[in-house]
């Protein structure tokens, strides 16, 4: 009798996809953010091995912080246009004007805590009750406590308290009004894993992944 083995990395995907296709079956408006990265370049590779011959179920939505690099932004719109999918950008520049939000100055300025208003804007906006993410545990520890199906309230606000015993791959996304989810497909994917799965799969990266910086 023929046996069935899976490598760590096939594993790993299997696992993704099955998490993929949970959050298609389970919430009506999902979304999948996409920001040009390496992980969310990998999840849009996942969704393909999910969801090909069809369409995804959810459209991308990049938060635009405006510090991207030009090469990032090309790549992003190359890639939608090669897959057909919908992509839906909102950009935090225009949520500090609208909301007059003030931005963090110095040497290590960063937009990452004001494109969360951007992010809720655009969940009320479009009614999305699920977003899917590239977070993964290893990055910090509060990433590192969250479920896969991570419940967020009315106002966004994630409590340890409220979240689901994830056993045996049972992922329960029934949420009140106002609610929605974060998913998290490569949840428990390490940074190695990702690395050695953009090369297993051969999957491209926006060329600025690779550059040197000359002596």
């Amino acid at each position: 009798m023929a046996q069935y083995h899976l490598d760590y990395l096939e594993q790993l995907e299997s696992e993704a996809i099955h998490i993929l296709r949970e959050v298609a079956g389970q919430f009506e408006k999902p979304a999948l953010l996409f920001s040009g990265g390496k992980d969310s370049i990998t999840l849009v590779h996942l969704a393909l091995k999910a969801f090909r011959p069809g369409k995804f179920p959810f459209p991308l939505v990049h938060i635009d912080t405006g510090h991207n690099f030009a090469e990032a932004l090309k790549f992003r719109d190359d890639l939608v246009e090669k897959i057909g999918e919908r992509l839906i950008v909102r950009k935090v520049e225009d949520t500090i004007k609208q909301k007059n939000l003030t931005e963090t100055k110095g040497k290590f300025a960063s937009r990452n805590a004001l494109q969360t208003y951007t992010l809720l804007d655009t969940i009320e906006e479009f009614g999305f009750d699920a977003c899917i993410g590239g977070a993964r545990r290893d990055e910090e520890k509060a990433r590192a406590k969250e479920r896969v199906f991570s419940v967020r309230d009315e106002f966004g606000q994630w409590d340890p308290k409220l979240q689901r015993p994830e056993l045996w791959n049972i992922y329960n996304g029934k949420i009140h009004k106002g609610e929605n989810v974060r998913a998290f497909p490569i949840s428990n994917w390490t940074e190695l894993d990702i690395w050695n799965y953009i090369k297993k799969e051969n999957i491209e990266l926006p060329s600025i992944y690779f550059l040197m910086k000359e002596k």
